[in-house]
């Protein structure tokens, strides 16, 4: 009698069991990662509180006169920090860090002008904590923060991003209206004279500004130079008339 070959199919459950036990460690390991983010990286479940909590302080506490460094400021460059950061490969942690910093940038301005970057970074050392963040984020951030001051002196790639964002405008199309707003605030604090004194101003920060990342230089230096042509024609034009 010929021998019969009987093939045996196991039950999918043992299939499925030996699966669950093999994937077992890859879920604990997994398990501990998010529990580790949840208690070291707090903006990742706190950012939109935090958010809501540093924007209605600047809307409720900053000076009617600013024009410029308003609470649209901050929206448009935590908009273009967003950006600036997906196309320059950052990851989510960092990303997290760097829109907090965007967050906070100008929160100095709630004290004042001067050194209005030290204080931001006073303003996020008091309340960063009481949102989970540890001494070493605030610090990191603080520094991110601190290149934004002109002459901007950015360290790293994130410092980096946020001084692009903070000077996102000068490449945009929206360039003169905000730089009018800019030159409103600035005439309220007699900071600057009249509208020559501005372009003349403007003309020369432009023309020694540079964008770090690169995807600010493909996307804005060449407006940029528009702009500046632009600025340097209005100049040309006053003192051609005046000279008339």
């Amino acid at each position: 009698m010929p021998h019969l070959l009987v093939r045996v199919n196991r039950p999918w459950c043992f299939n499925n069991s030996i699966k669950m036990q093999q994937m077992a460690p890859i879920l604990v390991a997994l398990k501990k990662h998010l529990i580790y983010l949840a208690f070291n990286f707090p903006g990742l479940r706190q950012f939109k509180e935090l958010k809501e909590f540093i924007l209605g302080r600047l809307r409720t506490g900053l000076p009617v006169h600013l024009s410029y460094h308003n609470v649209d400021h901050t929206l448009d460059v935590l908009h273009a920090a967003e950006i600036l950061a997906d196309k320059e490969g950052i990851d989510q942690l960092d990303k997290e860090l760097l829109l907090t910093a965007a967050l906070f940038h100008d929160t100095g301005f709630l004290n004042g002008r001067e050194e209005h970057e030290a204080l931001s970074c006073e303003f996020a050392r008091k309340y960063l904590p009481a949102h989970g963040y540890h001494p070493d984020k605030v610090d990191r951030l603080c520094s991110i923060i601190m290149a934004t001051r002109i002459p901007q002196s950015p360290a790293c790639k994130l410092a980096e991003i946020l001084c692009d964002a903070d000077l996102d405008y000068l490449g945009r199309n929206d360039f003169f209206p905000l730089s009018q707003n800019l030159f409103t605030e600035l005439l309220s604090e007699g900071l600057v004279k009249d509208e020559v004194e501005w372009n003349l101003q403007q003309a020369d920060f432009m023309g020694n500004h540079r964008y770090f990342t690169k995807t600010a230089i493909h996307l804005r230096t060449s407006v940029q130079q528009q702009h500046i042509e632009q600025i340097k024609a209005k100049i040309t034009s006053k003192v051609f008339n005046e000279n008339q």
